[in-house]
């Protein structure tokens, strides 16, 4: 696993040398199909795909004692087998915000259950000519979903 601070500074140099940086994020736990596709589409409009990956404690807060069910290093290694994914950064705050503001990527990418001005970080990334883009989900798909399928 790479140091954030490390990424950050990469970062700034592909920027310098005209490269489209996108950031997206999420816990990734049990990387599904919905997931995958998320992240296709993602590196299908840009140079440098980043994620934001939510630490095992910033899950816990999110989604309580149960969750994650995969640790963050198996999810990372997940992440990193796809090939799309450019560099991860693991945040442990409950918002990506802090890591938006800190590379400021020229786009912002969510899935389309979301609306723009509701996502962390849009306010950062508009403000500063970059762009926000919604991707088209696979419909009844998420984590959540199929740990109540496996416990029926």
């Amino acid at each position: 696993m790479t140091d954030n601070l490390d990424i950050i500074s990469k970062i700034k140099d592909l920027k310098k040398q005209g490269k489209v940086i996108a950031f997206t994020n999420g816990c990734f736990d049990l990387l599904h199909k919905g997931h995958i596709h998320l992240l296709l589409q993602s590196k299908k409009i840009c140079d440098h795909l980043i994620v934001g990956l939510n630490s095992d404690m910033s899950i816990k807060k999110i989604k309580g004692d149960n969750r994650p069910i995969e640790n963050e290093e198996k999810r990372f290694k997940n992440l990193v087998s796809l090939g799309c994914v450019d560099d991860i950064i693991i945040f442990s705050e409950t918002t990506p915000l802090n890591v938006i503001k800190d590379i400021v990527p020229d786009i912002l990418i969510k899935g389309r259950d979301y609306k723009k001005e509701e996502i962390v970080g849009s306010n950062v990334v508009m403000k500063n000519g970059g762009k926000v883009i919604l991707i088209d989900l696979i419909p009844n798909i998420s984590t959540t979903q199929l740990i109540k399928e496996f416990d029926s």
